[in-house]
């Protein structure tokens, strides 16, 4: 288990590994071990310092993969990046047992959609094995989540969800430092909710938790812009870099190489906030 690093002012870079036949984007690319192994080693050499590997989609829409299916898409993938990697490895799940067999092959980092939610448990497998987690605001479940999303007010909600998420995670034995919140654009969210979100995403950093932004080729960007998903390279890194810009500490991205690129850009930038010549 490899140690993230979240001291260092910049944006890190978590690239996007579905081994899935029916993600939004990528479902089916890498759904062979050889191509997911090559990509995984590709995504680390465009810079990323993190690797998010997915065994289940959670586009809208998507129906729940039985425990053995996700296992044999993840597990064995994960043991052959051993030694073959120096970044950490994230594993996108919301199972307790797909989360602990992940860590025992040297996982780190257990990103939950559903925040523990799913299945509670997953907190003390985290705990237990020492690794991190990122832990997620939805509203409902994959299935039914964009069934006409509601919120009195959705920015306030969010982050008393993710507030309370992270308390019950410290309870747990998770300490602060290894707890990372998102939240969750396209989600259980509207077009309206994914900007407010973004728009005031200085108000979630002020939490005080590090945090990851998804956004990376979303419908907010299609339904915004009129675009489908392979033409919204440049809205996805136009969104990442205001996030960063505005606080996030991790984008959750597909295109690692050019968003490395441009988060290097914000943080050469910011480096001169305040200064005169």
């Amino acid at each position: 288990m490899l140690d993230i690093d979240l001291s260092q002012t910049g944006t890190l870079v978590m690239g996007i590994l579905n081994v899935t036949p029916d993600s939004f984007s990528d479902g089916g690319k890498f759904d062979s071990r050889e191509r997911a192994i090559e990509r995984a080693i590709e995504i680390e050499s465009e810079g990323a310092h993190l690797l998010d590997i997915g065994g289940e989609s959670s586009r809208p829409g998507s129906e729940a993969v039985p425990l053995a299916e996700e296992l044999r898409r993840v597990i064995p993938l994960i043991e052959s990046l051993q030694g073959k990697l120096k970044i950490p490895i994230s594993i996108d799940t919301t199972k307790s047992e797909v989360a602990r067999q992940a860590l025992e092959a040297g996982a780190s980092l257990i990103n939950d959609i559903s925040a523990f939610h799913f299945e509670p448990e997953i907190a003390g497998v985290t705990a237990r094995y020492g690794a991190w987690c990122c832990l997620m605001h939805m509203q409902g479940e994959p299935r039914t989540m964009q069934q006409n999303p509601e919120y009195g007010n959705v920015l306030e909600e969010v982050k008393d969800f993710l507030l309370e998420a992270a308390r019950k995670a410290r309870e747990a034995g998770i300490p602060k430092e290894k707890i990372i919140l998102d939240p969750g654009i396209g989600f259980g969210k509207s077009l309206e909710h994914n900007l407010i979100l973004q728009a005031r995403l200085d108000e979630l950093v002020s939490m005080g938790y590090p945090i990851l932004m998804g956004v990376s080729r979303k419908s907010f960007i299609g339904k915004s812009l009129g675009l489908p998903v392979e033409e919204r390279l440049a809205a996805s890194i136009a969104a990442g870099v205001l996030a960063a810009w505005n606080g996030a500490k991790i984008v959750r991205v597909h295109d690692v190489k050019e968003t490395v690129h441009a988060m290097g850009m914000v943080d050469r930038i910011r480096d001169y906030r305040g200064r005169q010549c």
